[in-house]
């Protein structure tokens, strides 16, 4: 099956009606799209991948439901074996390894844009452009900011990428400000 955005962006609208959830995954998306182009890679399946990725948490919430339910409704719908492993490794609680870029990318990317968004909506003009790398790692050690973000998610994710934090960090910053009108940040 040929993927196709507008079809994934329908089975997310679908499933998900939070604004801030659709937000992520769209942030999700844009930083998976940068990172396809960075490393070569077929930016329709990893941009797809993090549309997808969480489109089935608001009907199945609980673990090991979500993403495993999402899976089952992806293979149903004909979509990629490799999207639908990528999407089960970003929680770890489903034990399926990250083998794969697109898997590890995802994992690392996924954390993060949450954090960025958080990091970006409690600055005086809750833009994304007045986020820098620093602000962000001073965020990051203080434990009742974002308290459900995980930060050894992140700093994992950066590690199995072989990236440094930082420079992780400044990747995202850039695609989600390149893409700021069309995310709303």
């Amino acid at each position: 099956m040929p993927l196709d955005r507008n079809d994934a962006l329908t089975l997310m609208h679908e499933y998900t009606q939070s604004e801030s959830l659709r937000k992520h995954m769209l942030c999700v998306e844009t930083a998976l799209r940068a990172y396809a182009k960075k490393n070569n890679a077929d930016e329709e399946l990893w941009g797809i991948t993090g549309l997808l990725h969480d489109f089935d948490y608001e009907k199945f919430p609980n673990p090991p439901d979500h993403p495993i339910r999402g899976s089952e409704i992806l293979a149903s719908k004909g979509y990629p074996e490799e999207m639908r492993i990528a999407i089960l490794g970003h929680a770890s609680y489903t034990n399926v390894p990250r083998t794969s870029n697109l898997a590890k990318t995802l994992f690392a990317c996924d954390e993060l844009c949450g954090f960025l968004v958080a990091c970006a909506l409690v600055k005086p003009d809750k833009r994304i452009a007045s986020v820098e790398v620093l602000s962000v790692k001073k965020k990051l050690k203080d434990k009742a900011f974002a308290r459900n973000v995980s930060r050894e998610d992140i700093i994992n994710g950066a590690s199995e990428l072989g990236i440094p934090l930082d420079d992780h960090i400044q990747f995202i910053l850039t695609a989600l400000k390149s893409n700021s009108t069309a995310l709303g940040l």
